[in-house]
């Protein structure tokens, strides 16, 4: 009895965290704002017509579009599957936005990329529940050269101790001798600015669901691999899949506004025979590392045959070089030639890319990578050679002015 009283006390305080939450988020955004970092891209363009019809469009007006998606909100510069990265992400103008989902101790659905990422993503180290983590932070062991580490899993706290913590800047310093210093390893290009003790708020997949509905954007939830084995005392995946989809249903969001993603085709096949009516847009995931593993147009084909309709490879995979230039990839091709939809993952994820040429992201096309504006050429090519339904940005600015230019919806 006085557990479930206990319980009851938890669900309370939650609640009523979660209406203080949204009480302080504006309603559905309508004037959108890009920010100077698209004007930045496309002056330092080289003279074409691209250059010239994307600068006729300086003046805007920039609107809210599907095809720009929140990659965790605005990650490049807040800290992600936080509130405030949603609805930076929003006021930017993407039409979607991500919660990828995981779930706590006990089994309550939240917003994060991975089960097992607290301590790179929040500020868990630096409270008492550090205590509970999986793997307590070690520190750099200078003799062995060993770097410092940690696993802090959504699953080792329930989802009161969850809320308890604040996002940061998804980093670590594997040099750390102090768990103040492990955390502290934020890329130059990003910044810190938006990861203070009063910002950084996480969010349920509830509560990701209302703020959603509130700022007027669709939603992309992609179910994440668990960390712990599954099932999971007794939470099996298909019970995990199912559970993301009944809290949209349970809030009455149409399934035409929602794109469930997964990296494990079965999920997918799950959401298509058990939930049609998210199937029929469910978002299949390639996590391929390099070229030579992308399926052809073979297994591509059977994709569509299982009832698979969008598919969701990185950049590099959908990007080739032809004649100097980029171009549309040969599985680009084959996936337009199998009927699927495709859509990008993710753009302003490789810093500079004038110094970088664009790292892992672009690695198909290093080589004609020149200068940061080559951010637009690739979204360009996207747009236009391989017909992509949307890109993920870490930065949604970016793909909103070029969206907006272009009139695409």
């Amino acid at each position: 009895m006085r557990h479930r009283f206990t319980q009851r006390l938890v669900a309370a305080a939650l609640l009523a965290c979660s209406l203080s939450v949204l009480a302080q988020s504006p309603p559905s955004i309508t004037n959108i704002q890009v920010g100077p970092r698209p004007f930045f891209l496309v002056a330092e363009m080289a003279d074409s017509p691209l250059k010239a019809r994307l600068q006729s469009c300086a003046n805007g007006p920039f609107r809210k579009t599907d095809f720009s998606i929140g990659h965790r909100g605005a990650a490049m510069m807040f800290p992600e599957h936080t509130k405030e990265s949603y609805e930076a992400a929003a006021r930017m103008g993407a039409g979607i936005v991500e919660c990828d989902v995981t779930f706590t101790k006990d089994k309550q659905l939240v917003c994060r990329h991975a089960q097992n990422d607290l301590h790179t993503t929040t500020n868990i180290l630096a409270t008492p529940l550090a205590a509970k983590c999986t793997q307590p932070f070690t520190p750099f062991d200078a003799v062995k050269n060993t770097p410092a580490s940690a696993e802090c899993r959504a699953s080792d706290i329930t989802l009161a101790e969850f809320k308890m913590l604040r996002g940061k800047m998804d980093a670590f310093n594997p040099k750390a001798t102090t768990a103040q210093e492990f955390m502290d390893g934020t890329a130059k290009w990003r910044t810190d600015l938006y990861s203070g003790p009063t910002s950084g708020t996480l969010m349920t997949h509830q509560e990701s669901i209302a703020l959603f509905k509130k700022l007027g954007v669709k939603m992309t939830p992609e179910l994440k691999a668990a960390s712990v084995a599954m099932p999971f005392e007794g939470f099996s995946q298909a019970q995990y899949a199912q559970k993301m989809v009944d809290e949209y249903k349970a809030a009455n969001v149409p399934a035409s506004q929602v794109f469930a993603q997964s990296f494990d085709k079965n999920d997918v096949l799950y959401w298509i025979k058990h939930e049609p009516a998210f199937g029929k847009q469910a978002v299949f995931l390639d996590d391929v590392e390099k070229v030579a593993d992308l399926p052809g147009l073979e297994e591509l084909q059977r994709y569509k045959q299982e009832g698979i309709q969008i598919v969701a490879p990185p950049i590099f995979a959908l990007l080739d070089v032809k004649d100097g230039k980029l171009a549309a990839s040969a599985y680009a091709k084959n996936a337009k030639q199998a009927g699927l939809g495709i859509i990008a993952w993710s753009l302003e994820r490789s810093g500079l890319l004038a110094t970088g040429k664009g790292g892992w992201y672009y690695q198909t096309v290093n080589q004609a990578i020149q200068r940061e504006s080559d951010t637009l050429l690739a979204v360009d090519v996207l747009a236009r050679d391989v017909g992509v339904r949307g890109i993920f940005s870490d930065w949604p600015a970016t793909v909103t002015y070029y969206a907006s230019c272009m009139g695409l919806k």
